[in-house]
């Protein structure tokens, strides 16, 4: 045969060669892209879960960087437009300090309810204080109170028979947020308010749980050191709003409120309860927390559990003690009851303490207590700890005051506390073992989460 005739293969072309790869390895390929997915999708929950607020660093305060001070007439306004909380005259607020504080006052007040007792609660565990409030409550349920009740699925260890006891007395009491698979992408976003509203009349909050380690007098290991709340005025119906937030979510059910009232005001004081919630925006809590440190003239004592704060609020305090603000934070010692937080708040001593701001650690026992005082004037209590989970994941309650009178007050306690404290020395701290040193950077490289 003569070769020149015999036939030739022509070569498959670009996209022939790309169709018979497909054929043959649809399955690598549908593995590396179920890979990719998934690999995204992890990345994508895994920022979620760690999210901070939405402004990645607040650098400022005020467009000329002055903002104002508690003392200014304007600060009440600025309050406001940066948290959309108003401040409201005709308040009366004491303080409640520690279960000694705390438990008579709150259960003479539930005993005193007549159309409403609304509770939203955190932590809860067996006890004497659980066992006396589900006696309180059933009573009241059924004497025909309107008695609603919402605790945290995960914060709270209520039994199913301390549970269903309360519903067989007419109690209204839901989970808020159960470990659902439908939940699962606000799982970690937790009710930490803890809210307790009588008849619209009287308001509690604090850092307070249902659980006996809150009885005593805050100065023995088993006795934790608290600061709590009990205000009458406007600012409670503003935690009665708090309440229903958290309630609507629950249950689908909108209370109107209109078998509550607030009555007369009682007192003079300017007060609010600020309520801050998860968002994917720059959140209140971020801009309140800000505000309140920026704007410090003359001193700013901070007492807060669970002290983890980011870089940039360690600039704003740093920055506040290098203009001649006498700052002073009280965070818990070695008794605390979570132990990475203290860690984390070990890594940022060195930078405060070397702009001059002074630290301390609490003694006797734990400290739970989230307040804080500026220029005797400017008060904060509630559950806001000075971390990411407060400003970014949780909802809380804050009881804000501007008033010198609560001021001086709250410098009182602050001043009383640290005489069970222990001041933190720069020289020597940085004598610290290195493996203090290792365990501090490990847990400030989770403070998104604590």
């Amino acid at each position: 045969m003569d070769p020149e005739a015999v036939p030739t293969t022509t070569a498959p072309s670009r996209w022939a060669r790309a169709v018979e790869w497909l054929r043959r390895d649809t399955a690598g390929l549908i593995q590396i892209v179920t890979a990719v997915v998934l690999t995204l999708a992890a990345v994508i929950g895994l920022l979620f879960l760690t999210r901070g607020t939405a402004v990645h660093t607040v650098r400022g305060v005020g467009g000329d960087g002055s903002p104002v001070a508690p003392s200014d007439p304007d600060f009440a306004l600025t309050f406001a437009v940066l948290t959309g909380t108003s401040l409201l005259g005709g308040n009366e607020v004491t303080l409640a300090l520690d279960g000694d504080g705390t438990w008579p006052a709150l259960w003479a007040d539930l005993r005193s309810a007549k159309r409403t007792i609304m509770i939203e609660m955190y932590y809860a565990a067996p006890g004497r204080v659980a066992d006396t409030l589900g006696t309180i409550l059933a009573e009241r349920a059924r004497a025909g109170v309107e008695v609603y009740f919402l605790y945290d699925a995960f914060g709270s260890g209520f039994s199913r028979r301390y549970i269903d006891g309360l519903r067989a007395a007419g109690v209204k009491a839901v989970s808020f947020r159960p470990l659902r698979f439908r939940n699962l992408w606000v799982v970690q976003n937790r009710l930490h308010v803890r809210a307790v509203v009588i008849d619209g009349r009287i308001g509690w909050t604090g850092g307070f749980g249902i659980d006996d380690k809150w009885l005593g007098g805050g100065h023995r290991a088993n006795q934790w050191r608290e600061t709590n709340a009990r205000f009458a005025g406007p600012a409670t119906l503003q935690l009665e709003s708090a309440f229903i937030a958290g309630w609507s979510e629950a249950t689908g059910e909108l209370l109107s409120g209109r078998a509550t009232a607030a009555g007369d005001a009682p007192g003079r004081t300017s007060a609010a309860l600020l309520y801050t919630a998860p968002t994917l925006g720059s959140t209140a809590a971020e801009r309140f927390l800000a505000l309140s440190i920026a704007s410090a003239r003359e001193k700013l004592y901070i007492t807060n559990a669970y002290f983890a704060p980011d870089s940039n609020f360690v600039s704003f305090l740093t920055d506040a003690a290098k203009r001649g603000v006498d700052v002073r934070i009280l965070v818990g010692g070695p008794l605390t009851d979570v132990r990475a937080a203290r860690l984390a708040a070990r890594a940022r001593y060195e930078t405060l303490l070397a702009a001059g701001a002074r630290v301390y650690e609490y003694q006797p026992s734990t400290l739970h207590a989230k307040t804080f005082v500026v220029d005797g004037r400017w008060v904060s209590i509630g559950t806001m700890n000075f971390d990411n989970r407060s400003l970014s994941l949780n909802d809380e309650s804050t009881l804000v005051v501007l008033d010198s009178s609560t001021g001086g007050a709250m410098e009182r306690v602050f001043f009383d506390d640290l005489r069970y404290s222990k001041e933190i020395d720069l020289a020597e701290f940085r004598r610290r073992p290195w493996t203090e040193r290792i365990a501090e950077w490990a847990a400030n490289q989770i403070t998104r989460l604590l």
